[in-house]
């Protein structure tokens, strides 16, 4: 692993990679810090193509105010293997050509390890930002991805003081993690108000009356979606829930072939209380998170966005990555399991304490540490590192 010694901010390149879109919330906070400090730093933003439907990233590409990708991959899909390798193939002559001083890997999709193993194999500096973060389930392969990628990159930069712990456990020297808190947490934050100023547009459209409770959802990981006896009975507690509420569902591409066929085949019958809409850009998904009565997910970044503000939810998962979100008392884990999921959410919607606040460094400004952390200007931070 090269030694890492500081570098002039005028002369520092940046390459941030982007494959799926939960990498889109973390990376945009950077791009935009990054370029509020005067041009310092020259960035490439690659996008690798992992994910390239138009609602499934070229929609949160303007959502979030960034640019069109420098670099677009087009990796397309395939078994993990596959897109893994199709990604390190297509990414390595570009970081070639760009050489730059840090390679900014975001999450724990495929594209992030394979672009931080090029990256590591060139002799190039990675930072990895949501470092540290494990479900313990071997079983998952993003849990891979964290791991090995931890495992390569030359600085990691925490969500999470849980995170750090996790990385001292495995034996990852003190000097090369940052504690910066959640950048995905900036992306809410400085869009919340546009989300809010949208909802009442987006409530008409959704049939909702002012203040009527409803349950958002949202469903992807194979283990719940490609199972049709799984799937089947996450829809049978939803179909229960949406006698109380209305359950609004976008459905991600995923989960939609799913729950056609099970349609098809007769195994379910869905009500006009349980209504399935195309996916959402960023805000339009924000504004319905923000207001939901509970959010029922599987989905990593929203048990942390509904932690940040405060809405219930029920996680379909028999573990989380962020455990956090559990003990700070916004989120709960429930199995795939009809009954288990409907009384997770009567739980959900009973009780009355919230949290006093965001966990720590949640605060909407975790990019400006992390450029910090990047261009060495915390202290003692090269010094360190060299070492």
């Amino acid at each position: 692993m090269p030694a890492l010694t500081s570098v002039s901010p005028a002369s520092q390149k940046i390459v941030h990679v982007v494959g799926a879109r939960p990498n889109f919330m973390k990376t945009a906070p950077l791009v935009h810090e990054m370029n509020a400090r005067g041009g310092a730093l020259r960035q490439v933003l690659i996008h690798t193509g992992q994910h390239y439907d138009d609602n499934m990233s070229d929609i949160f590409f303007r959502s979030l105010g960034l640019r069109a990708p420098d670099v677009d991959l087009g990796v397309g899909s395939g078994s993990h293997a596959e897109q893994a390798a199709r990604v390190m193939m297509a990414i390595e002559p570009v970081l070639i050509e760009h050489e730059p001083d840090w390679v900014v890997v975001v999450g724990d999709v495929n594209s992030t390890l394979a672009s931080a193993l090029t990256a590591a194999k060139l002799g190039m500096r990675v930072a990895h930002v949501e470092a540290g973060l494990r479900s313990f389930d071997r079983t998952m392969p993003e849990e891979h991805n964290r791991v090995l990628t931890d495992h390569v990159a030359d600085l990691l930069l925490t969500p999470s003081r849980d995170a750090g712990a996790n990385l001292r456990n495995e034996g990852i020297p003190e000097e090369r993690v940052r504690f910066v808190g959640n950048v995905m947490i900036d992306s809410l934050v400085r869009l919340l108000p546009q989300a809010v100023e949208s909802w009442p547009r987006l409530r008409a459209e959704l049939n909702l009356s002012d203040g009527q409770p409803y349950a958002l959802v949202t469903l992807h990981r194979p283990a719940n979606v490609d199972g049709p006896d799984t799937l089947s009975g996450i829809l049978d507690a939803l179909i229960e829930i949406s006698r109380r509420m209305p359950v609004i569902f976008p459905v991600h591409p995923r989960t939609r072939q799913s729950v056609r066929t099970l349609e098809t085949d007769g195994r379910v019958k869905l009500p006009s209380g349980l209504r399935l809409m195309q996916p959402q850009g960023y805000l339009e998904f924000l504004a319905m998170e923000r207001h939901a009565a509970v959010v029922i997910t599987d989905s990593g970044g929203i048990q942390e966005e509904t932690t940040y503000l405060g809405v219930p939810c029920v996680t379909v998962r028999p573990n989380t990555e962020r455990p956090m979100t559990v003990t700070h008392g916004t989120n709960r884990l429930v199995a795939a399991d009809p009954q288990a999921i409907v009384a997770g959410v009567d739980d959900a919607l009973g009780r009355d304490r919230r949290p006093a606040g965001p966990p720590e460094l949640w605060d909407g400004r975790a990019a400006g540490r992390i450029v910090d952390a990047l261009l060495g200007v915390e202290a003692g931070l090269a010094a360190q590192m060299a070492t």
